[in-house]
């Protein structure tokens, strides 16, 4: 190779330099080549991202409605569980009123079920009790007194005091 720029350049190092410039050159394409495949992944991810984010903020939008729903839902049945608690106790008005409750209409039946067996079990103890102290309507039957060993005047006058039967006076 020539030292200074008066030289000339030898036919061998000319072909070495175009067989470098030809491999630099096919580096660059190469590196070009790849640059663009990167920028083409990168575009391709950008919009991937893009529509992520889209989706994203669709399902946030539609979770949103779906919570008002649920919302609005859960006040609607608030609302039924209250008018049928009102609804019971009101038809069922032997029940006492702390009996009857609960936070869904499975617990509010069977804390009505439950009164029913108490309001049942109260009944027959009252109706037992009342039995037991019953006493026979209308006046005893009055005993024939006996006059056996009494004498004739005592007779006329048990019979004078008592009143008549046929009459109802005395």
């Amino acid at each position: 190779m020539a030292e200074n720029g008066n030289e000339q350049i030898t036919p061998e190092e000319l072909e070495a330099i175009k067989a470098q410039l030809a491999e630099e050159q096919q580096a660059k394409a190469a590196l070009e080549e790849a640059a663009a495949g990167k920028d083409s992944r990168i575009a391709e991810l950008e919009g991937a991202l893009s529509e992520a984010k889209q989706a994203s903020e669709a399902k946030g939008k539609e979770l949103l409605a779906k919570e008002t729903d649920v919302k609005t839902l859960m006040e609607v049945r608030d609302e039924t569980i209250t008018k049928y608690l009102t609804m019971a106790k009101a038809l069922n008005p032997n029940i006492p009123e702390g009996i009857i409750g609960g936070e869904s209409i499975a617990e509010i039946d069977a804390s009505m079920e439950k009164g029913k067996a108490v309001v049942e079990a109260v009944k027959k103890a009252i109706e037992s009790e009342a039995a037991a102290a019953r006493v026979p309507a209308g006046a005893p039957t009055r005993a024939a007194i006996s006059t056996e060993g009494m004498s004739p005047r005592e007779k006329i006058t048990a019979g004078i005091s008592r009143p008549c039967r046929e009459t109802g006076g005395g």
